[in-house]
C-alpha cells in the first residue's frame, strides 16, 4: 500500500522526487528488519521446541528406568520380608511353646520379653509394608471390628519393654465409659501403624522422661464415636522451622530429602497420610528441649445401636450460654461442642485466630475457649487483639485456653496474653464443668 500510494505521488508530482526516494528506503529497511525479527524468533521457537522433545524423551526414559527401580525393589523387599517372616514366626512359636512347660516366673518373666520384642519386629516388618504402600499410593482402608482397649494394649506393651532399654516411663491410658459395650469398624492395621509411627519416634527422639500414650473414647455422637489418640513424650522436641515444615508440608518426596527434619520426615508424612485418608488430621504442638505432643481424632462407626446416654447428663448450665470456640481441627470441633452442648452451651465455631477476632467483633459470646496453635493467628495474638476491642473493654469476656500440651513458656505466655485459665486436651468433663462454673456464675 506505501509502494502504490508513492507510486502515484511520483506519476503525479505530488512529492518531490527525493522525498519518495528517501520514504522507499524507510520502507526497505522497516521490512529488513522485521523479517530478521520474525526469522529470529522462528528460529528460537524451533529450537525451544527442539528442546522440550528432548526433555520430554529424557524424562520418559527416567520415569521408566524409575519404574523398573521400583519393580526390582519391591520384589526385592517382598523376598526380603519373607525371609524375616519365615524364622520370626518360627521364633513366636517356639516361645508359646516354652510359656507352656514349668517355667518358674523369672523365666516366664524372661519368656515373655523375648515375645514382646519379637512381636514388636513383627509390627516393624508390616509398617514397613505398609509403608511402602502409602509411599505407593497402592493402598485401600479395610472395615473391620475394634475394640480399642483388647487391641491396643498388646501393642503397648511391646513398647513399654522398648522403653525400658532406654529407662524412660512408659504408661498409656484408656479414657472410656465401662459401661457402654459395642465394638467400633475401622482400619484397625492402619491406626496401629500410625500409633507404631508416633511412639518409636516419641522414644528415638526421648532421652530421658516419660512417654504417654491416650486414647479418648468418651464423646458418642449418634451413632459414631469420636476416637482421638494422642502421644506426648519429654524430648528433644522440634524446632520451629520443622514444625512448620511438618504442618505445611504433606509431600512424600519433599519430605524424605528432608534428612534433617525429625525421623527423616517420612514415617511422620506417611502418618499424616494415612490420618487423612481415614478422615481425620494429624496434629502436633512442641517446644525445644521440652517434648512433643502429636494427635488426631477419627470418627468410627458403632457395631450397635447403643441408647444414647445424654439423658444421664445434668448441664451446669441451665440458661442461655453462647460460646466462641477457636479450633481448626474439624474433629476436635465435634468433641467440644458435644461437650459444651451437654452442659447447656450453644456453640459458634472459628477456624483460626482471625476469624475468631471478627466473631467477637459482631456476635454477642458469654465465654471464649481459644486453641493456641492454629494457622493465620494463634491463640495468643488472637486474645490480645480481643482484649484490645471495645467490646471486651465493657463486657469483660473470660478467654480460656486449649492446649494439648502446657509447656513452662505456654503458660507464661499465656499469662501474658490475657488468658484466663487453660483446658488441657483430651477435655476431662469434671474440669469443664468447673471452668464453665468458675466463669459463669451468673
Amino acid at each position: 500500500m506505501t509502494v502504490i500510494v508513492l507510486t502515484y505521488c511520483f506519476i503525479e508530482i505530488l512529492i518531490p522526487h527525493e522525498t519518495i526516494c528517501v520514504l522507499l528506503i524507510c520502507v526497505v529497511v522497516f521490512q529488513i528488519l522485521f523479517l530478521q525479527y520474525f526469522f529470529k524468533n522462528q528460529l528460537k521457537s524451533d529450537i525451544q521446541k527442539k528442546n522440550i522433545k528432548q526433555q520430554l524423551k529424557d524424562l520418559k526414559a527416567i520415569k521408566e528406568e524409575a519404574v523398573k527401580e521400583l519393580e526390582e525393589n519391591t520384589i526385592y523387599l517382598e523376598n526380603v520380608n519373607y525371609e524375616l517372616r519365615t524364622p520370626l514366626n518360627t521364633v513366636l512359636g517356639m516361645l508359646k511353646m516354652l510359656k507352656k512347660t514349668d517355667v518358674d516366673l523369672e523365666q516366664m518373666a524372661q519368656v515373655e520379653i523375648a515375645e514382646y520384642s519379637s512381636q514388636h519386629l513383627l509390627q516393624l516388618i508390616n509398617v514397613i509394608d505398609d509403608n511402602v504402600d502409602v509411599y505407593s499410593g497402592n493402598i485401600k482402608l479395610n472395615n473391620e471390628l475394634i475394640n480399642l482397649k483388647a487391641d491396643f494394649i498388646h501393642v503397648f506393651k511391646v513398647f513399654e519393654y522398648q522403653a525400658l532399654e532406654k529407662q524412660l516411663e512408659f504408661d498409656y491410658k484408656f479414657i472410656l465409659d465401662d459401661n457402654i459395650k459395642f465394638s467400633l469398624m475401622g482400619d484397625l492395621l492402619r491406626i496401629q501403624q500410625v500409633l507404631i509411627n508416633l511412639i518409636n519416634n516419641a522414644i528415638k527422639y526421648t532421652e530421658e522422661g516419660k512417654i504417654s500414650v491416650i486414647i479418648d473414647q468418651s464423646v458418642t455422637i449418634d451413632a459414631t464415636q469420636i476416637v482421638t489418640f494422642y502421644v506426648k513424650d519429654t524430648g528433644v522436641g522440634m524446632s520451629p522451622e520443622s514444625l512448620k515444615h511438618f504442618l505445611n508440608n504433606s509431600d512424600i518426596n519433599a519430605s524424605k530429602k528432608n534428612t534433617a527434619f525429625r525421623g527423616g520426615g517420612l514415617g511422620l508424612t506417611i502418618s499424616k497420610q494415612l490420618v487423612k485418608l481415614m478422615g481425620g488430621e494429624l496434629k502436633v504442638e512442641s517446644k525445644q528441649n521440652e517434648g512433643t505432643t502429636f494427635y488426631f481424632g477419627l470418627e468410627l462407626k458403632k457395631t450397635l445401636n447403643v441408647k444414647s446416654t445424654e439423658d444421664l447428663f445434668i448441664p451446669v448450665l441451665l440458661g442461655k450460654c453462647n460460646v466462641l470456640v477457636a479450633e481448626d481441627n474439624r474433629m476436635n470441633q465435634k468433641v467440644i461442642k458435644f461437650l459444651l452442648e451437654q452442659q447447656g452451651a450453644d456453640c459458634t465455631f472459628a477456624k483460626n485466630g482471625l476469624e475468631a477476632v471478627e466473631l467477637y467483633k459482631v456476635l454477642e459470646f458469654d465465654m471464649v475457649f481459644m486453641d493456641i496453635y492454629m494457622p493465620d493467628m494463634d491463640g495468643y495474638d488472637a486474645t490480645k487483639a480481643i482484649k484490645q476491642t471495645a467490646k471486651y473493654q465493657k463486657k469483660n469476656t473470660p478467654i480460656i485456653g486449649v492446649s494439648a500440651s502446657a509447656f513452662k513458656d505456654d503458660l507464661e505466655k499465656a499469662k501474658q496474653s490475657g488468658i484466663e485459665d487453660f483446658l488441657a486436651k483430651p477435655i476431662e468433663v469434671e474440669k469443664l464443668k468447673m471452668l464453665l462454673l468458675k466463669h459463669l456464675k451468673d
